[in-house]
């Protein structure tokens, strides 16, 4: 088992920036992916970013130029900076580890983390 806490998330403004953090723990040596999701009210859960162990990044188009997605291995963690955040970023933040391909979702979830962007 893998679990997955997420932190980071809060009230921004347009235009501002939120770092978000994903600890992992638990069987995570075979973990090859690491995902952020996000899911907003009435809408589909959708592919934030995802990243490899071996540094292959994807990114949604909606957050392209916008977010960053790192990981740092020795402390099993993945970030996401977000960067000139705007409203239709408001969503619950996801943190989703497993599988082999970057584009389809692994087995393990975290909590999920509230991000509201709003003047």
């Amino acid at each position: 088992q893998v679990q997955l806490v997420e932190s980071g998330g809060g009230l921004a403004q347009p235009g501002g920036s939120l770092r978000l953090s994903c600890a992992a723990s638990g069987s995570i040596s075979g973990i090859y992916l690491m995902r952020w999701y996000r899911q907003a009210p009435g809408n589909q859960r959708e592919l934030v970013a995802g990243i490899s162990s071996g540094g292959i990044i994807r990114y949604g188009d909606s957050v392209k130029g916008r977010f960053t997605i790192s990981r740092d291995s020795a402390k099993h963690t993945v970030y996401l900076q977000m960067n000139s955040l705007k409203i239709e970023d408001t969503a619950v933040y996801y943190c989703n580890a497993g599988g082999f391909q970057i584009e389809s979702s692994g087995s393990y979830w975290g909590q999920g983390t509230q991000v509201t962007v709003s003047s």
